[in-house]
């Protein structure tokens, strides 16, 4: 089911889209191809919408800052310096947080108006990402398939084909707040995170290029514990890269019961605990789970590689499955 959700300044109108199954309703834009809410019971069976968005377009569209929801290309994450090399050619990027790249530039694939189709329990979003498009080399044709599954959880899948070599790093930007958003710090939730190893950072959160172990560090989730604040890191996944998705994370709520466990066939997760989040949100009203490569693998040859070629399919598959207890 879809309806107007409002008109950009150019006059390209927006629509919502409304998925339900399995007691899960979640609310998709196709402006950015934004979740922008997602309502799932707690451990009474009483319902509370678990991520953080706007009510209306102009929300969105006013604050882009944190990404709320948002589908993120041609590359999440950051790009050092703005520019990578690809087959003895540089390329440079959209420096939109200088001098760095950040989520595919000015306007990413989050701040794009992406066609959308019913399929069974789900949508089907598609566009094309033209060559040079916030720098990027190579003409992308992309499709992300958002579904509900039986028991109520939300799958993504995003596909690529180029005709040109290219880079592609793609996730969901949503932010969780088991306890229900707009309820507070989200701190205190508890998580696991299958990952003996993170990328540490410089001053402009770039990977230094190490990777290294979280024992005895403050990166260490691999037993559950209080998410707590300051993290803006990518985590190297045991798994590495799969076919299939594994469960990776597991994130609870002692307060409701709500259970968000995530499976994924990418090697890293950014989990991110919104310190810098934008009025009119507060920091750490939610905690990021970002399934992706590693930033600035582009420059970092020794990272799983993000570079797609033609003739290839680009494959990424995230689940994020709810439950209470």
């Amino acid at each position: 089911m879809s309806e107007h959700f409002g008109t950009l300044s150019d006059g390209t109108e927006v629509h919502r889209w409304t998925l339900e199954r399995a007691g899960v309703r979640v609310r998709v834009l196709s402006y950015g191809g934004i979740v922008q809410s997602l309502e799932v019971p707690d451990r009474d069976g009483r319902t509370a919408d678990v991520v953080l968005g706007f009510a209306d377009l102009d929300g969105y569209v006013t604050h882009p800052g944190p990404y709320l929801g948002a589908l993120i290309g041609r590359y999440a994450n950051r790009i050092a310096g703005g520019r990578f090399p690809l087959d003895g050619v540089t390329y440079a990027l959209d420096p939109n947080t200088p001098p760095n790249s950040l989520h595919g530039g000015a306007r990413g694939f989050d701040k794009r108006v992406w066609d959308v189709a019913p399929v069974e329990h789900g949508l089907r979003l598609t566009r094309v990402s033209r060559h040079g498009e916030e720098g990027f080399p190579g003409r992308l044709e992309v499709t992300a398939t958002y579904t509900l599954e039986d028991g109520g959880a939300l799958r993504f899948v995003y596909e690529a084909v180029t005709d040109a070599p290219t880079v592609v790093n793609l996730t969901n930007h949503s932010y969780f707040n088991l306890a229900g958003a707009g309820s507070g710090d989200a701190g205190g939730h508890e998580l696991r995170l299958d990952a003996s190893r993170f990328t540490p950072v410089d001053a402009d959160l770039i990977p230094t290029g190490v990777l290294e172990d979280v024992t005895g560090t403050r990166f260490d989730f691999r037993q559950a514990r209080k998410v707590g604040s300051g993290y803006d890191h990518n985590f190297a996944l045991d798994k590495g890269v799969t076919k299939d998705a594994r469960e990776v994370a597991e994130l609870y709520d002692p307060s409701t019961g709500r259970v968000l466990r995530v499976s994924t066939t990418e090697p890293g997760l950014q989990l991110y605990t919104a310190d810098q989040i934008e009025e009119p949100f507060s920091p750490g009203d939610g905690v990021a789970l970002e399934t992706q490569h590693f930033p600035d693998s582009p420059n970092r040859p020794d990272f799983p590689s993000t570079v797609l070629r033609p003739g290839e399919v680009y494959r990424s598959e995230t689940v994020y499955a709810f439950s209470a207890r």
